[in-house]
């Protein structure tokens, strides 16, 4: 990977969702921030796909199952290529090809739908199990957040994902430590993530989340060694200073004066970490 043309791709990345959650006037921002990053990394340098292509039999799969962050992914696909940067301001308006969640049928590039907590994991292992009995290739990415592990249906997913020993699958955990209603040890403890993955067989990885560089080797690891799992350490909120302070900062109203001020923000963040 090339880590400036990366970094400079996670600014746009970000820069582009902030505006889109403004023309909205509101939406999840600090989901959306935390993922930008881990988002650049996949689509400049790890997932196989091609925009002129979205439907390529053996492409990778990405499965956003923090459903509540599709403006981030949103964005990323506009960047990709996928669709002109222009559609972005229509996100949740009628007739809008980006809906609040991910929806397959609705918007080019998205591999699944997904709800709030959309059971993605659920969903992308059955993805990645069809390849394998269909002997098709690419690989499957599920980003899940960390107050959804909360769910039982993801430890099933695991369980099966290890005992199949699923090699065309990858698990990434936004664990940036909050959820709707506060802290994620406050509300249920999540204790040891890369401990809880390992006993049920799955090879575990951390990284910093907002560090492209450690992302993408996280993630190649992760990719050499599957079924595995990088947990993410982010930061929710994270580049955009206005969403990073508050207490609550899952979902917010944003107007057009915040949008430009995060923007230029980020401009100055990039310029002084290349």
């Amino acid at each position: 990977m090339d880590r400036k043309t990366t970094m400079k791709a996670a600014a746009e990345i970000r820069k582009l969702c902030i505006n889109e959650l403004a023309a909205a006037g509101y939406g999840h921002i600090g989901g959306s921030m935390s993922i930008c990053d881990i988002l650049a990394v996949l689509y400049t340098d790890i997932l196989d796909v091609d925009p002129k292509d979205p439907k390529k039999k053996d492409r990778d799969y990405l499965v956003l199952s923090k459903g509540h962050c599709g403006p981030a992914l949103y964005a990323a696909l506009a960047y990709k290529g996928y669709f002109d940067t222009e559609e972005l301001k229509t996100l949740n308006r009628g007739g809008t090809s980006l809906p609040s969640h991910c929806d397959r049928l609705k918007t080019t590039g998205i591999d699944i739908s997904t709800g709030s907590l959309g059971q993605g994991l659920s969903l992308g292992t059955g993805v990645a199990m069809g390849k394998k009995i269909q002997g098709i290739g690419g690989r499957v990415f599920v980003i899940v957040g960390d107050g959804e592990l909360q769910e039982g249906q993801n430890w099933e997913a695991v369980q099966f994902i290890a005992h199949n020993s699923l090699s065309n699958l990858v698990i990434i955990v936004d664990n940036n430590k909050r959820q709707l209603d506060g802290y994620t040890k406050d509300i249920c403890q999540t204790f040891d993530y890369k401990a809880k993955f390992e006993a049920f067989g799955i090879h575990a990885f951390e990284a910093d989340g907002h560090d492209v560089s450690d992302i993408y080797d996280k993630l190649t690891t992760a990719v050499n060694t599957c079924p595995a799992v990088v947990i993410m350490n982010t930061e929710k909120g994270h580049g955009c200073k206005f969403a990073e302070i508050p207490g609550f900062n899952h979902y917010m109203v944003i107007s057009k004066e915040m949008a430009d001020e995060a923007t230029a923000e980020v401009d100055r963040r990039l310029e002084a970490s290349l």
